[in-house]
């Protein structure tokens, strides 16, 4: 199975996109840096590893590209 990238902002979002890939089966996911690694990105990590669950691997890993950001 493939990893899941998560691009949401919020921490609410990323559980929430977490939860529903979840749901379809998937349990690998890396979370996209949107604060360089920062407070944001560390929030964002807990939300995604607690709404993944224990038997889930998941990681903070490249930057969203910045057209995607700056459409956010």
């Amino acid at each position: 199975m493939s990893v899941q990238r998560i691009d949401a902002r919020h921490p609410s979002e990323v559980a929430r996109q977490v939860e529903r890939l979840v749901r379809d089966g998937h349990r690998s996911f890396v979370v996209c840096l949107v604060d360089g690694g920062g407070m944001l990105d560390q929030e964002r990590l807990g939300a995604a590893r607690y709404a993944a669950g224990l038997q889930s691997k998941v990681e903070l890993g490249a930057e969203t590209p910045v057209a995607v950001a700056a459409a956010r």
